[in-house]
């Protein structure tokens, strides 16, 4: 290149450097202050929502540990608060995360237990009553009704405790040969998932009730029971027994009657049915045979009126019924029966009926002496016999000769 390109190219370069620093604005003090200014709230924005999220998640989260206890239920999606998103071009900081409200709750076990759930866990009863019994210490309910063992009857479930959450509600019974005493009990969950017992409801007794025919939670947390005054067996019907549905709640640990009749009245399906007899003296008669008549009396002792009674003479075969005297029985006896029958209508409460009843053996035959059963039974109206509350005085015996 010659000298006087050199030269032109050097004065081409001093004319672009005059040109750019005319348009550039050197920063003074108050363009420093801008600048730093600008630096300096972004990050206080940003130190500003460190700190809201780290104190805002504390602070509401005790708050919520604070507050007053509320009843279990459904979980709602947690709110969440936020900073407003800042308006294009402004400098306000930068929102930071959200943060939500409520700290951590502990949920309650649930206690809906099955049929097969409960037959297959290992429980702990309350303790039935005095004497020889079924064990109740880490034992298995069973679902079949064998000797000896804890029988599940029945089961429902609902809130009984208050807590929110559902809990389990069995009738159990202890098998001891055709009966054994029952109880209803409450079961629930621990927080491992075990099931434990809650309490009683309500249990048979000796007097009454004994008999527990079935339950039924409602929606409040009242456990129904229907109970029986008289348990069935030994040739009492289940029909017989007084039914009272009785209301059960969870108070201080324990369940207590809230509703419902807390006694029974008298039964009127119990009767007493008391016989007496004269003896039967036989003596011959015109014709040659023998001939006697012995008077019988039956008297209801009981507070209710007896639909029909019968009533058996336990007579040697030879002796057979007369005539006279045994209209009451439903028409004349028939001469072949062994043992003589007399089947009576209702018989009123404090009411006795007298029979004098007639008798005769045969021409030549030998009665002898000896006894004779007679035997009343109170029955229904469909011929089942009724439990007496004296059996002792239901059989008495006839002298006969």
């Amino acid at each position: 290149m010659s000298e006087q390109e050199t030269l032109g190219l050097a004065e081409e370069f001093a004319h672009y450097r005059r040109t750019l620093l005319d348009e550039v604005e050197v920063p003074g003090p108050a363009a420093v202050r801008r600048t730093v200014r600008g630096r300096n709230r972004r990050r206080w924005g940003a130190t500003a929502t460190t700190a809201l999220a780290l104190f805002g998640g504390s602070a509401i989260g005790y708050a919520a540990m604070s507050g007053p206890d509320h009843r279990p239920g459904p979980v709602d999606p947690t709110p969440s608060i936020s900073v407003s998103p800042t308006p294009q071009g402004s400098t306000s900081p930068t929102p930071g995360p959200s943060v939500t409200t409520g700290g951590p709750t502990s949920a309650v076990p649930d206690g809906r237990i099955s049929r097969a759930q409960l037959l297959g866990a290992s429980v702990t009863l309350p303790a039935w009553r005095a004497g020889r019994g079924c064990p109740t210490s880490a034992v298995r309910i069973s679902g079949e009704d064998r000797e000896g063992i804890n029988w599940l009857l029945a089961l429902d479930h609902g809130d009984v405790d208050g807590d929110g959450a559902v809990e389990t509600v069995a009738l159990v019974q202890c098998v001891l040969g055709t009966g054994g005493p029952m109880q209803v009990v409450a079961f629930d969950r621990d927080e491992q998932g075990k099931v434990v017992t809650l309490g009683r409801v309500v249990a048979t007794t000796i007097d009454k009730p004994q008999w527990l025919f079935a339950l039924d939670v409602v929606a409040d947390g009242t456990v129904r029971v229907q109970v029986g005054d008289i348990a069935p067996g030994g040739g009492w019907s289940a029909d017989w027994s007084q039914r009272q549905w009785r209301g059960y709640r969870w108070k201080d640990d324990a369940f207590a009657q809230v509703s419902g009749p807390t006694s029974f009245g008298p039964n009127p399906n119990l009767a007493d049915i008391a016989v007496t007899t004269t003896d039967l003296v036989l003596t011959t008669a015109d014709d040659g045979s023998r001939t006697g008549t012995a008077t019988v009396r039956i008297r209801n002792r009981g507070t209710g009126p007896v639909p029909r009674v019968a009533l058996q003479l336990g007579v040697p075969a030879p002796v057979r019924p007369d005539v006279d005297g045994w209209a009451p029985c439903g028409g004349e006896p028939q001469n072949t029966s062994e043992p003589v029958t007399c089947d009576l209508g209702r018989l009123a409460a404090g009411a006795e009926v007298r029979l004098d009843l007639s008798f005769r053996a045969g021409v030549g035959i030998t009665v002898g002496t000896g006894k004779a059963d007679v035997d009343v039974q109170p029955m229904d109206s469909n011929r089942n016999v009724l439990p007496d509350v004296n059996r002792a005085d239901n059989l008495v015996q006839m002298n006969y000769r």
